[in-house]
């Protein structure tokens, strides 16, 4: 595939969008090509800084051209790094970060480079709110295309089952609205199915009245880890929909890489419910530090955001489990006392409520079990200590591997995730993933995501 891009071509198509385009002699590139994971540092040989579905077209159009490689930046979060590609012409949505709320139909319409506290904070401004990142960073792009879990799953589901229409360029550069009445299968493709089947310049969301909640850490000592994760374990099975905790061995984050076992709690009912529903994960063992209470939605979604700087380094794996049995919190535990970088965690993510109450075929996401998934999301910033936290977390996750169920979440795939790992993401959905892959993208144009080979 030829990376060959003439100074004039790119000036040509320059003139034919209203974004930018970057080559590497030029301003701005070395900025433009950085996405969050500092581990990834790759060259593509253009980056078209879009502002119009038109722009999108116009590069698409050029890359056909040109035969190159096309990748697809919305808020440049994946811990894979799947935006940027050597010699690839890089879609990039950044500059593409509107956000409009109908606070009468509770929708809000997004533009494909927002990131989820452009969403947040829009929608909070009439007490709404939808299921968002965790960290508010994350792009709101990638994020719904594989799946979308958040602190309102229990209540609302995944980002993905509260989306209502979604704009799309294909690889041919068609700009379909997509929605379940038209194109009703890529719609389903589109709810789970990840970046495989074209550019998603606009989604449109189902809004929520929310607006007060009630949320925060719960810290103990790492010496109480094992005693908190079986209360943990135990104390989450008949939460209602307006709680959701998760829980892991963290370190703190006052700077001193104190190691610590940890609750995140979040609840949307009412203060005298969450008083009712949080009180006994508040009055368990004898905490180092409790800081939970009233606050609004987005903030919530900050509180984690320290610990996911832009431009650490990242490796991550995850995979759902079989239960939190006794000998995964006895691993998890032992593991973690080896842990290299004082910025790594191991979580464990709950689902419950609304989130398992949507069938595994009725959206791309197959993943509906009440259960947890085990995420060990690998953080430093010393390069030179590369190999020793890829290997450590590697060595943790086979570790941990007897404990596992079959399913692994999308959007915590790495690179060098084998071709199992995205059967296990895509489940029984795979096959009729494949069959809509096929009729909108049969040359595999999209092909840097946990890639559905048609």
């Amino acid at each position: 595939m030829s990376t060959t891009s003439d100074a004039g071509i790119a000036g040509d198509l320059a003139t034919r969008i209203s974004g930018s385009v970057l080559s590497p002699a030029d301003d701005g590139y070395d900025a433009a090509r950085a996405v969050h994971n500092g581990i990834v540092d790759r060259r593509p040989a253009l980056i078209v800084r879009c502002r119009t579905a038109d722009d999108v077209v116009a590069a698409l159009a050029f890359a056909r051209q040109g035969q190159l490689e096309v990748s697809v930046r919305g808020g440049g979060h994946n811990v894979a790094g799947r935006a940027v590609g050597d010699g690839a012409l890089m879609i990039d949505l950044s500059e593409m970060r509107g956000v409009t709320v109908d606070p009468d139909r509770r929708t809000a319409t997004v533009q494909g480079g927002a990131r989820w506290h452009d969403v947040n904070e829009a929608a909070a401004e009439h007490g709404l709110a939808v299921t968002g990142g965790a960290v508010s960073t994350t792009g709101v792009a990638g994020y719904t295309l594989g799946g979308g879990l958040g602190w309102l799953m229990a209540k609302h589901g995944l980002a993905a089952d509260n989306l209502l229409a979604v704009e799309l360029v294909t690889a041919a550069g068609d700009v379909l609205a997509v929605d379940a009445d038209t194109h009703a299968d890529l719609f389903w493709a589109l709810k789970g199915g990840g970046g495989n089947f074209g550019v998603a310049t606009s989604f449109t969301f189902r809004l929520h009245p929310v607006a007060t909640v009630v949320g925060g850490l719960i810290a103990h000592p790492v010496g109480a880890a094992r005693d908190l994760l079986r209360f943990y374990r135990d104390a989450v099975r008949d939460a209602s929909d307006d709680l959701t905790v998760f829980a892991g061995l963290v370190h703190a984050p006052d700077g001193s890489g104190m190691p610590l076992a940890a609750l995140v709690v979040f609840h949307t009912g009412t203060q005298e419910e969450a008083d009712r529903e949080l009180s006994p994960l508040i009055a368990f063992g004898q905490p180092l530090m409790v800081e939970v209470g009233p606050m609004p939605y987005p903030v919530m979604n900050t509180l984690l955001d320290g610990g996911f700087p832009d431009g650490a380094r990242n490796y991550w794996l995850s995979s759902f489990t079989s239960g939190v049995s006794d000998a995964l919190i006895d691993t998890v535990v032992e593991r973690f006392a080896a842990v290299p970088s004082p910025m790594t965690s191991i979580l464990f993510e709950h689902f419950h409520g609304a989130v398992t109450r949507v069938g595994p075929t009725e959206t791309a996401v197959p993943h509906r079990e009440a259960g947890f998934n085990l995420l060990i999301p690998g953080v430093w910033t010393d390069p030179g200590a590369d190999d020793a936290n890829i290997t450590w977390a590697r060595e943790a996750f086979a570790a941990l591997r007897p404990e596992f169920a079959a399913g692994r979440w999308l959007n915590y795939l790495g690179d060098d995730q084998a071709d199992d790992a995205i059967r296990a993401a895509y489940g029984p959905n795979l096959a009729r993933l494949q069959d809509v892959k096929r009729r909108y993208d049969p040359d595999n144009v999209f092909h840097r995501n946990p890639n559905i080979a048609p």
